[in-house]
C-alpha cells in the first residue's frame, strides 16, 4: 500500500479531524524539508474534492513553511557563514532583506518544482525578516499549489490533461537523465 492510500485511509478513519491531520502532516513534511508533499495533495483531493483539497493543502503548506522557518532559524542560523553555500543565487537570498528578499522568496515559491524546504531553509538562515518570509511564501504558494493541485487532480482522474501532464513529466525526466549521462566526464 502506498503513502497516498494510507493517508486516505487515515482521513476516512478519523473523518471528524481529517483536516487537522492533513495540516499536521503538511507541517511535518515541511519541517523535514525533503519529503515531497504530492501524495498528501493527492489524498486531500481524493477526500476533500478539488477546491477543498487545494484549500487544505494550501493552509497546511503555509503553516508548515512558517513553522519550518522558525525552527530552521533557531537551529541552523549559524550555518550561513559556512562554505557550503557558494551558488550565486543562494548567496543573493542569504544576503537579501526587505523588498529584495520578498521578491526572491516570492519568485522561488511560484515555481512548483523548486524544493520548498530548500527555499525555506535558505531564507531562514539568511537575513529575510520573518514577516517578509510569511507574506512572500504564502503569496507564492498560491500559484504553486494551484498548479500542483490541478495537475494531480487530472492525473488521478486520468483525464486527457492528466495523460499530457504525465507524458510531459516523462519527457522532461528522460531529457534530464540523458543530459546528465552525456555531461559526465569520461574516465
Amino acid at each position: 500500500m502506498n503513502w497516498q492510500q494510507q493517508t486516505i485511509d487515515l482521513f476516512i478513519a478519523y473523518e471528524s479531524i481529517a483536516v487537522v491531520i492533513s495540516i499536521a502532516l503538511n507541517i511535518v513534511i515541511s519541517v523535514l524539508g525533503v519529503v515531497p508533499s504530492v501524495f498528501l495533495t493527492a489524498a486531500n483531493l481524493a477526500i476533500f474534492g478539488l477546491w477543498g483539497g487545494i484549500g487544505v493543502s494550501f493552509i497546511g503548506e503555509v503553516f508548515g513553511a512558517i513553522i519550518a522557518f522558525f525552527l530552521y532559524r533557531k537551529g541552523f542560523r549559524q550555518l550561513k557563514d559556512r562554505k557550503g553555500f557558494t551558488h550565486p543565487k543562494v548567496q543573493k537570498l542569504l544576503g537579501a532583506s526587505g523588498k529584495e528578499s520578498f521578491i526572491l522568496i516570492l519568485s522561488l515559491r511560484i515555481m512548483p518544482f523548486i524544493p520548498s524546504g530548500l527555499v525555506t531553509f535558505i531564507a531562514a538562515i539568511g537575513k529575510a525578516p520573518w514577516t517578509v518570509f510569511v507574506a512572500a511564501s504564502s503569496l507564492g504558494k498560491i500559484p504553486a499549489i494551484l498548479i500542483e493541485g490541478f495537475s494531480v487532480y487530472h492525473v488521478i482522474q486520468w483525464t486527457g490533461t492528466g495523460k499530457w501532464i504525465l507524458a510531459a513529466l516523462a519527457g522532461i525526466s528522460l531529457f534530464i537523465i540523458i543530459q546528465r549521462l552525456y555531461s559526465r566526464p569520461s574516465s
